[in-house]
């Protein structure tokens, strides 16, 4: 007997069959004998309708109070869910993020999980019930609803996984696996058996959208075997997993893109010490994750910072950099919302050269301009222009040699 955790996300609970359609596979997975939890995520669409909802309201509005309305889409899933498999024989019980302990700090709409108290979890296991668990949602130790961002879900599944010492922790979306790149922008990306954890984490934190970040970081950290799969499909779908010899040996495993950042620039800023760290200072005192960083060379004294952050935080970070430009005597800030972040991620990248190279020769024959670099061991990242992202990410697919062969027959 295995105790297998599975997530749901929003498309796979989309409507009452598709409901019905995962308690069959609840119930499934569990008379092949295993003790199965599901984590559950809002129903498509529902988390959007809510969040236009308190923007009806406020511009601006209290993330305590938001995180209140939105965490109520999983409450419906949870109980649709327990019900259905109820109503095809099965046994569940539901549980809300505070009901089953799902500690998080305190900050609103991005809040990270603490700790979990699985008590209540496992005596529905031994009761012979499939336990579903709302995602995405935790209580602080005040006791105030906390939500864990975009693709919280995963994070909970993870981490449910990892604090009940589970066999596997199984993720279904949309999609039957993690690809080289999106398929709906290139047609010729292939499913990857497998892929590390390390480059998956570097994925999901440049754009990927098939699994949160933190949930990665999760499975990385606690060792959990993560399946990402089709709720649509019996494909075995891509294991995340350590990293092992034959990963080495592939130079590019996947092309991600981000075009939900933007780019903040404080011109004429005074070229002391301490500057830097004043400005992503009172960042940070507001949670506002900042990315790529590029400082030019002084010249007269003046240099020019820019950084991206995420778009959703850009008005809140231009009035942070504002009252910093000000109390420096910086010469004024620049915004821009057009630009994407196009990346390549591969482990076998620590024992090639010319990697990078190859990479800003392949947009520079497309014609396309680099902004801003960053890179690590495993990943390149370039800032372009919004307009040529899928330009970008098809032409690095072919050239690093990514494409389905069929597609590459097809080509010639």
């Amino acid at each position: 007997m295995a105790l297998i955790v599975q997530k749901y996300g929003g498309t796979s609970v989309g409507d009452i069959e598709r409901i019905k359609n995962v308690a069959r596979r609840c119930i499934a997975t569990q008379r092949q004998g295993h003790q199965v939890v599901v984590v559950v995520s809002a129903m498509a669409g529902e988390t959007n309708r809510l969040l236009k909802l308190v923007s009806q309201i406020t511009s601006r509005p209290d993330e305590r109070e938001q995180d209140v309305v939105v965490a109520t889409g999983e409450q419906v899933s949870i109980g649709l869910l327990a019900l259905a498999i109820q109503a095809n024989r099965g046994r569940a019980t539901s549980f809300l993020g505070d009901q089953c302990r799902i500690v998080t700090d305190s900050t609103f709409s991005k809040a990270r999980i603490r700790s979990i108290d699985a008590g209540r979890i496992f005596q529905a296991l031994k009761k012979r019930r499939i336990a579903v668990i709302a995602g995405f949602q935790g209580t602080d130790e005040e006791g105030n609803v906390t939500t864990l961002g975009r693709g919280g879900s995963d994070t909970t599944a993870v981490a449910i996984a990892a604090a009940m010492k589970a066999d596997a922790c199984e993720i279904y979306t949309d999609v039957d696996g993690v690809y080289t790149t999106d398929p709906s922008v290139c047609p010729a990306a292939r499913k990857l058996e497998k892929i590390s954890y390390e480059e998956m984490l570097e994925l999901a934190s440049l754009g990927a959208k098939v699994l949160q970040i933190r949930s990665v970081e999760l499975a990385m950290k606690y060792k959990v075997p993560l399946w990402v799969k089709s709720s649509f499909s019996d494909d075995p779908g891509t294991l995340v997993c350590e990293e092992d010899q034959s990963m080495e040996d592939v130079l590019v495993s996947g092309i991600a893109y981000d075009k939900n950042e933007a780019k903040i620039a404080l011109r004429g800023v005074p070229d002391v010490p301490g500057v830097a760290a004043q400005l992503f200072g009172a960042l940070d005192g507001k949670a506002i994750v900042v990315d790529l960083i590029v400082q030019n060379v002084s010249k007269d004294g003046k240099t020019d910072l820019t950084f991206t952050v995420g778009k959703a935080d850009l008005v809140k970070a231009r009035d942070v950099v504002k009252k910093v430009a000000k109390s420096i005597k910086a010469r004024g800030v620049e915004t821009d919302d057009q630009i994407a972040k196009v990346s390549i991620v591969g482990v076998g990248m620590r024992n090639h050269s010319g990697v990078a190279a190859k990479m800003f020769q392949v947009l520079a024959g497309e014609g396309i301009n680099i902004q801003m670099i960053s890179t690590s061991e495993i990943k390149v990242s370039c800032v372009i222009e919004a307009k040529y992202t899928e330009l970008a990410v098809r032409a690095l697919h072919t050239a690093f040699g990514l494409d389905r062969q069929d597609a590459v027959a097809a080509a010639s």
